[in-house]
């Protein structure tokens, strides 16, 4: 399990951004009155259910980012799966810094680990079936490299980051393009290496394969065609099957013989993980 954020993210830009959207122009006016300015504070930050941690490294950054000085425990690190009542990390610092940074850090937190939970729920569900459970591009508008991190610590693997990494020819493009095998011939004329194909029936599959198609979304079939298409395709290029995936659906879904299963609730519709921060006076 990769446990680091990509280098190419931004943190201190990310903090810096969202502290600006919190505090405005004039800053925390809650914390300026009713906190004096050499107050410190001590908290700790918990699960409230049982969840798979993933962000405690954001977190840390905007605490330090309106205290320098602040000194963090980590107790638990992303990835990690705990019971309901661990503490995941204790802090001591400026108590206006850190009852400014506090709803910032736990909103990323909890969101965070609310993925990387669901995606471990789904993990767990086909475990043994030898598929790969994959995300998908239905993230929030400039969260997705921090989605895609949380899914890997729920245990998935990242698929498409972009637009940019691989073809991914879906209905629309092959109604426009005239067809599965057009276009799939015009994408490998493009000189694009990585070709992945929606087929949505069985008669799709060989002239797609045949016009160079590397890897085959099955879109929307029922385990018994499933089953169908990975005989037909032999092996011949990796298999994913996406649509109508849930909890409830996945076990007979992986256990077709699918490579892989895509599910887009995995950042599309997990909930907040339940986890809060407890200041006590030091």
């Amino acid at each position: 399990m990769n446990a680091a954020l990509p280098e190419t993210f931004d943190i201190p830009a990310f903090v810096a951004a969202t502290l600006a959207e919190d505090l405005g122009t004039i800053g925390d006016i809650t914390s300026a009155a009713v906190i004096p300015a050499n107050a410190r504070f001590t908290g700790v930050m918990d699960s409230r259910d049982p969840i798979v941690v993933a962000g405690l490294d954001l977190a840390e950054a905007f605490f330090r980012a309106l205290d320098p000085d602040v000194r963090i425990e980590r107790l638990v690190q992303d990835g990690q799966q705990v019971a309901a009542g661990t503490e995941l990390l204790r802090l001591e610092g400026a108590g206006r810094a850190l009852l400014t940074a506090e709803r910032s850090a736990l909103n990323t937190v909890q969101h965070l680990s609310g993925i990387a939970t669901m995606t471990r729920r789904y993990v767990d569900a086909m475990a043994g079936t030898g598929a790969i459970l994959l995300d998908t591009r239905k993230t929030i508008p400039g969260l997705r490299v921090l989605e895609k991190y949380a899914t890997r610590m729920g245990g998935a693997q990242n698929h498409r980051m972009g637009l940019w990494d691989a073809a991914m020819i879906k209905d629309n493009h092959v109604a426009v393009a005239g067809g599965v095998a057009e276009a799939v011939r015009r994408a490998k004329a493009a000189g694009i290496a990585h070709i992945i194909v929606e087929v949505d029936r069985i008669d799709q599959i060989e002239p797609a394969l045949a016009a160079g198609a590397t890897h085959l979304l099955l879109d929307n079939m029922a385990p018994a065609t499933l089953r169908k298409a990975v005989t037909l395709v032999a092996g011949r290029v990796p298999t994913e099957a996406s649509g109508g995936v849930n909890l409830d659906t996945i076990r007979a879904i992986a256990e077709s013989g699918v490579t892989y299963v895509s599910v887009g609730r995995l950042t599309q519709s997990a909930p907040a993980a339940d986890i809060g921060l407890d200041f006590a006076t030091a």
